[in-house]
């Protein structure tokens, strides 16, 4: 059977990274088409690759047996590409009708063949509805008639029932298996094994940018997927980065600072599970580590434990000062316009870490820039932060200096606990390994430490003190010994679900 989209030997790098590494993909008419992969293992890149989104660096796309060009989304609408991103691209003041033409290419909406099309589906969709008045559920069905309307017999759906109660993911899938039923063909991305177990056909598992498995689904069982998933030995060009010299901490014998009782939080922006009942304890020098697949909770719990999210119920009593190293260095954690001394002021201020007497930055209520000039140069001069002065553009530095920078600051406030998000993604060995150091260090000195990376490697590379994983925004500790597979398969599986 002649493949409607055949992927091969694609190659994508950004900068030093490598997202993909000669990786095929083959879909057939009439199939649901699982795509399976760890956290940056490349699904997502090699559908926007598809899609147009992204132009790779080598390989081809074939469609029927012929070789076809793919340069924008609206090439791959033409070729009868539909894409359903994981966040949502409708204009939340139009109606749904309006949002459907305009992914159809119309210039005004055909109430006919939009009424048709929304009851056919039978996603509950009023046309004339605002998208700004429907609920995060219907949104995302919405984002799957805005492919359908544009004749897509495609359909690439990246983590489409990431915001879906139960019910509605089991009426998406049985959509799903219908269009397919009628000879369209369907790429689904997603980590919940349940899910592809119910729908799916064939399944590609991604590693590293490569592929580590294809075939029909009917060969697997959720163990051999996971052991493709995250199982095995790493690509010899793909080494781990170990925390040379650092020795691990002794188990604390310090009181806690950090007791959550049932704590639940609300979906970051209504989308995933948000956090469900968490209970934990962290004590005084002590290294916890996460490790989740993203949109699991992970990061409903850090931001409600720094004090920006608030819980909806259970109890948290955390020891100040909190301080956070944030995902993202260039939007949550730096003012790029703003110096180097301001981006530390700033931090310092928000944290009422102002120093005392010779060492105060602040003076009869004005900012003493003379002294906090002086205290971002010890700053950068301890943390390695190249930088030919401090009155230099933050925007201007690497992404290496820019994380030193954040965390040397987040460290001057003395934190009693520090919850460091992603602290090294982006980065090169050194500067990694540099960050590590450092958190060490603050650990060794009494600061209670979380940390999180979406590389389950370096989760494992950390030597923490304890491992939680985060499935369906629960958390369960496991043994600090447990392997990459035991911590793979348990970030695929809730809890509750009675699966180790």
């Amino acid at each position: 059977m002649t493949a409607v989209l055949d992927l091969r030997g694609i190659e994508k790098s950004f900068g030093a990274v490598q997202a993909l590494r000669g990786a095929n993909f083959l879909l057939r008419p009439g199939e649901v088409h699982a795509l399976l992969g760890e956290n940056g293992a490349g699904k997502t890149t090699l559908m926007e690759v598809a899609y147009g989104m992204i132009r790779p660096d080598a390989g081809q796309i074939l469609s029927r047996g012929q070789t076809i060009e793919i340069r924008s989304p609206r090439d791959a609408r033409a070729a009868g590409i539909g894409m359903v991103h994981q966040h949502f691209t409708s204009v939340p003041a139009l109606t749904v009708e309006e949002n459907i033409a305009l992914a159809a290419g119309r210039r005004t909406p055909d109430h006919g063949a939009d009424d048709q099309l929304t009851q056919q589906l039978r996603l509950g969709l009023d046309p004339r509805v605002r998208v700004e008045d429907l609920s995060v559920g219907l949104r995302q069905r919405l984002e799957i008639v805005k492919a359908l309307a544009s004749g897509a017999r495609i359909l690439l759906l990246d983590e489409p029932t990431s915001v879906l109660a139960p019910a509605e993911t089991a009426e998406l899938l049985t959509l799903l298996r219908g269009f397919a039923a009628s000879g369209g063909s369907v790429v689904l991305i997603t980590h919940k094994l349940a899910e592809v177990f119910a729908c799916a056909d064939t399944v590609t598992v991604l590693r590293h940018g490569r592929v580590t498995t294809w075939g029909p689904l009917a060969d697997h069982t959720m163990e051999t997927l996971a052991e493709a998933m995250f199982g095995g030995t790493l690509p010899e060009d793909e080494p781990l980065h170990p925390l040379s010299g650092v020795a691990p901490t002794e188990p604390s014998t310090h009181g806690p600072v950090v007791r959550l009782s049932n704590v639940s939080v609300p979906a970051l922006d209504g989308r995933g599970p948000g956090l469900v009942r968490a209970t934990l304890e962290m004590r005084a020098g002590e290294c916890v580590a996460i490790a989740a697949i993203d949109g699991n909770g992970q990061r409903e719990l850090m931001l409600m434990m720094a004090g920006l999210l608030p819980a909806r119920e259970g109890t948290a009593e955390i020891a100040t000062p909190v301080v956070l190293v944030p995902a993202d260095r260039t939007t949550e954690g730096l003012i790029g316009e703003f110096s180097l001394t301001e981006n530390v002021v700033l931090g310092l201020l928000a944290g009422g870490v102002v120093g005392t007497g010779d060492q105060s930055i602040r003076a009869r209520g004005w900012i003493d820039w003379a002294q906090a000039e002086e205290r971002t140069q010890e700053l950068v001069k301890q943390f390695n932060v190249h930088a030919p002065g401090v009155w230099l553009r933050a925007g201007a530095l690497s992404g290496g200096n820019q994380q030193k920078l954040i965390l040397g600051r987040a460290l001057e406030q003395h934190p009693a606990v520090l919850i460091a998000e992603n602290p090294t993604r982006g980065l090169d060995i050194q500067a990694a390994m540099e960050i590590r150091q450092h958190l060490r260090e603050a650990v060794a000195r009494g600061t209670a430490v979380l940390f999180y990376s979406s590389d389950l490697d370096e989760v494992l590379s950390w030597g923490a003190d304890r491992l939680l994983v985060l499935a369906s925004g629960e958390v369960r500790e496991l043994p600090a010994t447990a392997d990459r597979d035991q911590v793979g398969r348990a970030m695929l599986t809730p809890a509750g679900s009675g699966t180790p």
